[in-house]
């Protein structure tokens, strides 16, 4: 294991070594000046050079099908059921419909930036760069300590579904199957970013062909094509209609049935913005990246859309079994009621497995991700610097074994009570995914400015959106109204619950406390004008990130190679 030099540049000798990166710079700033007539005066400061010590091993397929399908996963296949529940089949559609263009918005935004700038840190760095180092402070290590402390429930949710097969469960089974698949979680981290890419080629895989599946025999089944023949169409639209009257009778319990569900929806699209933190470790990223997040858009309207159009059709929404779901395994999903209703009874079982790897999948990505971020604070001196210690291999080794310290809270749930205590502390974090999706707008508008303020034309990037910066002050309007309306409920009339008010709210004083905390103990650092935004240093130029993949030895690889670069 090699330690890595990442203090600030201030002999001699620091400067020499990190000279292979200023000759990349003065190649870029070379080009900036020869691009445009005008250009702006770029400063660049050799104390913003830091090394980063992780490697490009992730191939171009990885970064593709983590984009397709990288947060697919129980929301959809067994909380989608909820939304039907609480807002009736429209009322679910156009929840998902909005919150798809929140996070398309939002990938967009990021989207550029990662482009133009694949380095660690990904969104964090980008926000203490472009927006404000105390505002990366915050953003990455809320970030951090979300995704550490969120990861426990997806390793006990994989346990509930597998504990879905056994009929004679003690808690003996239940501590193997958690203490199995801690170790199957940490295991493919410890093996490298290109351990992890695969396996989530291949989990990612299994999603696509679940829910593909599941909307095809959904739509079979809605035509006719099942044991009853029975032709059901829109006959659920109809009665017991649209919408289902949330809490309220009239207008404001439908509109009460599509707010609340707006909020359930977020959190089935939330983990998208990981394409970003990705960025730094895949081949060939600037291609890569802009590849995935233009196929984002089937993604929403294929799976996400189309899929809650299915489940809308197939069960009304005051079915009692979706009305009794809990949400823990395959006889919550909507599908398994649905196919059920009209006596086909063999998919519990197949959609378990299926599940299963999802929740298993979220909880692989959650250690991964976790451990870039942290990797990627420690870089910029925003965590202790021994996380920024990486294997020869490139991998970071400190910050990774920090997080997975966190997987044994798992255990949690062999103890009577504390399942409760779990869930509190995973549902205090849930919205920070919000306000990391708002934060990466505003931070994009700042970019947007920088860039027009040198002179740099965006039209030149891999990937720019030529409506921006509209759809990045749609993300900061509707995340600003889900994070202040998300505990609406509290405030209800005879609804109120201290516990639930703090669950809904804490991540707000959090978040700007630390920011506050930051600007604070660090001098005050003040806002830096676009104009003398840093948008040259550190970025990788082409030639350091280009990769040509190999020719394709067999018909398989033709297929991949067609399909994913």
């Amino acid at each position: 294991m090699s330690e890595h030099n990442i203090d600030n540049v201030e002999d001699e000798k620091n400067v020499k070594d990190i000279q292979p990166a200023l000759d990349d710079v003065n190649v870029l700033v070379n080009e900036a000046h020869e691009a445009h007539e005008e250009p702006a005066d770029i400063k660049i400061d050799v104390h913003t050079h830091i090394y980063d010590g992780v490697h490009r091993k992730m191939k171009q397929r990885h970064m593709q099908m983590i984009g397709l399908a990288g947060t697919l996963g129980t929301g959809l296949f067994l909380g989608s059921g909820k939304t039907i529940r609480q807002g009736g089949p429209l009322g679910a559609l156009l929840a998902y419909i909005q919150t798809g263009s929140m996070s398309y918005c939002m990938l967009m935004s990021l989207g550029e930036m990662a482009v133009y700038a694949p380095i660690s840190g990904g969104y964090i760095h980008y926000a203490e760069r472009w927006l404000h180092p105390s505002v990366g402070f915050a953003l990455g290590w809320q970030a951090v300590l979300s995704h550490s402390i969120s990861l426990p429930n997806e390793i006990i949710s994989g346990s509930i579904l597998i504990e879905y097969w056994d009929a004679n469960k003690t808690t003996a089974h239940t501590a193997a199957y958690l203490t199995v698949l801690m170790i199957l979680c940490a295991g493919i981290n410890f093996f490298g970013a290109r351990w992890f890419g695969e396996s989530e080629f291949w989990f990612s895989l299994i999603k696509i062909l679940l829910i593909v599946g599941l909307i095809l025999a959904g739509l079979i089944v809605d035509l006719g094509g099942n044991p009853a023949g029975d032709r059901i169409g829109f006959r659920y639209w109809k009665d017991p209609g649209p919408f289902v009257h949330y809490l309220f009778s009239g207008s404001k319990g439908q509109f009460a049935g599509w707010f609340t569900d707006l909020l359930q929806a977020a959190y089935s699209f939330l983990g998208m913005e990981s394409i970003a933190i990705a960025a730094g470790e895949v081949q060939n990223p600037r291609v890569s990246v802009t590849k995935a997040i233009k196929r984002v858009f089937i993604r929403i309207c294929l799976f996400y859309v189309l899929g809650i159009l299915i489940v809308g059709m197939l069960v009304p929404s005051n079915d009692k079994q979706l009305l009794a779901a809990t949400g823990t395994t395959a006889a919550s999903s909507p599908f398994v009621i649905a196919f059920s209703r009209v006596g086909i009874k063999a998919l519990p079982s197949i959609i378990n497995a299926c599940v299963l790897t999802s929740a298993f999948s979220a909880g692989n990505t959650g250690v991964y991700i976790s451990s870039r971020m942290l990797y990627g604070l420690a870089l910029r001196g925003q965590a202790p610097k021994i996380f920024s210690k990486t294997t020869r291999g490139g991998l970071p080794i400190i910050a990774l074994t920090f997080v997975v310290c966190f997987m044994p809270l798992s255990y949690m749930a062999l103890a009577s009570g504390a399942q409760t205590v779990l869930n509190w502390l995973t549902h205090l974090t849930s919205l920070s995914g919000i306000l990391v999706w708002g934060t990466i707008a505003v931070t994009y508008i700042r970019f947007k400015k920088a860039v027009d303020a040198q002179g740099i034309d965006r039209k030149k990037f891999y990937y720019y959106n030529r409506f921006q910066p509209w759809p990045a002050y749609w993300v900061v309007f509707s995340c600003s109204i889900v994070i202040l309306f998300n505990g609406w409920q509290v405030f209800t009339k005879g609804n109120w619950n201290s516990s639930n008010f703090v669950v809904a709210y804490i991540n707000l004083p959090l978040f700007f406390g630390a920011i506050l905390g930051h600007w604070l103990l660090h001098k005050r650092p003040k806002f830096v004008k676009p104009v003398d935004l840093d948008m040259f240093s550190n970025i990788p130029s082409d030639q350091d990130v280009s990769y040509e993949e190999p020719p394709a030895k067999n018909w398989f690889h033709k297929v991949v190679q067609f399909l994913f670069t």
